[in-house]
């Protein structure tokens, strides 16, 4: 029965309140997938386990809207930069504030964790990207360049380069080790959103509110191809794992690229609006967007996505699965060489002003002691981020894919079969707003079985008892036709 049932290829998975006033920013852990970051105006920082309703641990201390958002790639640490300039770090695990940072003038509107090193980089509205050393609470360089808002910041797999995107059109690409740029890259039209290093090659993406992607080679520091068929701007960008393809979070679609020669593979429609952040975890891609108070989350199933061969236009359909993508050649390019240990220690700035030149004060603890990290949900908490802590010979539950919802033409024949089962000693079901009655036929049996665990969709009831179809939100049946059994 499992084989007759077709699923689709990209779904709304949630949609939760999650703050009392606006978000402003989220963002995703890229080791999980299933952790979610949220800052609001209300000034707080919220954490999240995508698809569980409740939020896990709220975080404080910010006195202005939270601007942007990072978690780090062991999921360990959250870093918050706030619309006043100020930046926070809090330890998730110890449930505490880490480190308070000061020095921005304006918004902070990028942020993101060294690969290796206790270092974090932000960009401000104020044009300037600061590099913090983590354990002294101190700004150790300072990168100006670019002349409007910074909007991101990426870390090379290495850690050795850190690459900036802003308002000005510009990327520009620094060297850690000198404090110095080494290469500005141009090209874009419009502000540049956000870039994302090839987690394997020298190779850069960028995408851009001009509504193209572009590729830099980051050995002959010259562009390798631009996509330029966006109908929509660039929001954010992230490779597959394996470095094959790269996917573009867009309005209402995910589209799949490759860059030599620059082709679309796919474009799959989602409907995640305005989407803000991508993460990849069992072979699904998780989407999320936000609007006013509300944060959608989204799932493509990259098993049923081209990821290679040749270009394609248009959206790909539900109804015919994808053939798999060929096996991955050899590197075009140099790849990174990530050490062993931790980066070496960039040397130190001049301090331009008293603020970066300052140790830790009474000021800062004071800050610090003002900024709680309030633990809303212990049983999620505990399932989270206790584990890590003991030394155990069980290893950690792996987190399963979500679970794929049927066609709605499927789903419409499923209920017919429910319609036609129907005996004495009826059971009543509410389906998508209507109330089916009907009683437990072996067929029905079966049907109702495999609905209840592959998908979690219905509840038994007693007669006359109404139960809702999903426990989020209700299934609309739009018609089309259904497959035999």
């Amino acid at each position: 029965m499992a084989a007759a049932v077709a699923t689709k290829t990209a779904w709304k998975l949630q949609e939760i309140t999650a703050h009392s006033s606006n978000v402003s920013s989220l963002v995703l852990g890229k080791s999980s997938g299933r952790l979610l970051a949220t800052g609001g105006d209300d000034c707080r920082v919220n954490i999240w386990s995508i698809n569980k309703p409740n939020c896990i641990m709220s975080l404080t201390g910010h006195t202005t809207p939270v601007e942007s958002v990072k978690i780090n790639t062991n999921e360990e640490l959250i870093v918050a930069g706030s619309q006043s300039g100020s930046i926070r770090i809090w330890d998730l695990e110890a449930a505490k504030i880490l480190r308070t940072l000061m020095g921005h003038k304006a918004n902070i509107c990028s942020l993101d964790f060294h690969p290796f090193g206790g270092f974090v980089a932000s960009g401000s509205m104020d044009t300037n990207i600061k590099l913090w050393d983590v354990r002294r609470k101190g700004c150790v360089f300072r990168y100006k360049g670019h002349t409007q808002a910074v909007r991101c910041l990426r870390f090379s797999p290495d850690g050795k380069w850190l690459a900036s995107s802003a308002d000005d059109h510009t990327v520009k690409l620094w060297d850690l080790a000198a404090g110095k740029i080494m290469f500005e890259f141009t090209g874009h039209t419009g502000p540049v959103n956000v870039v994302e290093f090839h987690p394997n090659e020298y190779l850069l993406a960028s995408g851009s509110s001009d509504r193209t992607v572009r590729f830099w080679d980051l050995e002959k520091f010259q562009v390798v191809s631009c996509v330029e068929e966006e109908a929509t701007p660039v929001r954010c960008v992230l490779f597959n794992p394996d470095g094959c393809c790269l996917y573009a979070g867009c309005h209402d679609t995910l589209r799949v690229y490759g860059w030599e020669p620059e082709r679309c593979f796919d474009v799959v429609l989602v409907n995640w609006g305005k989407v803000a952040d991508l993460s990849i975890c069992n072979n699904q891609l998780i989407g999320v967007s936000f609007t006013q108070s509300t944060v959608s989350s989204f799932v493509v199933d990259l098993s049923r996505v081209t990821k290679c061969g040749p270009g394609t236009r248009g959206l790909i359909r539900d109804d015919k699965p994808l053939t798999q993508p060929l096996p991955a050649g050899s590197s075009l390019r140099r790849i990174y060489d990530r050490p062993t240990t931790t980066c070496s220690k960039p040397q130190r700035m001049k301090h331009n002003s008293e603020s970066e030149r300052r140790s830790p004060s009474s000021e800062d603890d004071r800050e610090d002691k003002e900024s709680t990290a309030e633990i809303q949900n212990t049983e999620d908490y505990n399932e989270i981020f206790q584990p890590k802590n003991p030394i155990t010979r069980t290893p950690p539950n792996k987190s399963e894919p979500f679970p794929a919802p049927p066609e709605d033409g499927e789903l419409e024949f499923l209920f017919q079969v429910l319609r036609k089962n129907q005996r004495r000693s009826p059971y009543s079901y509410c389906i998508a707003g209507f109330t089916w009655t009907f009683t437990m036929s072996t067929l029905l049996g079966e049907v109702m079985s495999y609905l209840f665990l592959e998908f979690g969709f219905f509840s038994f009831a007693s007669k006359g008892q109404r139960v809702a179809l999903g426990a989020k939100e209700p299934w609309t049946v739009l018609g089309g036709s259904g497959r035999s059994l």
